[in-house]
């Protein structure tokens, strides 16, 4: 663990990913969005809209995500400084798409008249982990500039 400090000026590859700050928050970005994916995926999508908007998001968070760290792992980067800046504004947008879905689901859940159905449950658990995801791509991105600017 005390080499997490002292690598914040440059950019993973391979196992690296899974043990540097802000890099080893893509495991639970990954899994936090799957748990949102999954969880609307399975609840019944009324209002179509907002729920679209919802799974539109975690897909292409959990996608870009996936991609990225494979990115990462492979070590396409070569340790250039534009990589840490495209990885800080990947994980803005991303911060910034999941809270507009988050805030989004929990509107959809507020509406929800039954509050005993199991659609119901579904979507609490949908909100509660779409709001986690947010605060860890949020965290990855504070992380992330910090790292971009010790460049």
């Amino acid at each position: 663990m005390a080499h997490n400090t002292a690598t914040m000026g440059n950019l993973p590859s391979g196992i690296g990913i899974c043990t540097t700050i802000p890099d080893i928050l893509y495991v639970p970005e990954l899994i936090f969005g799957g748990l949102v994916w999954i969880l609307v995926a399975c609840t019944l999508v009324m209002p179509h809209n907002p729920q679209a908007w919802v799974m539109f998001v975690s897909i292409f968070c959990f996608t870009v995500t996936f991609v990225w760290v494979v990115v990462f792992a492979c070590g396409v980067h070569q340790n250039k400084g534009r990589w840490a800046a495209a990885d800080f504004i990947y994980h803005g947008v991303a911060a910034f798409f999941y809270l507009s879905a988050s805030v989004v689901l929990a509107n959809v859940t507020l509406n929800i008249t039954d509050n005993s159905s199991r659609n119901y449950k579904l979507d609490v658990s949908a909100v509660v982990f779409s709001f986690v995801a947010t605060l860890l791509y949020f965290s990855h991105t504070l992380l992330s500039a910090i790292r971009w600017k010790s460049f």
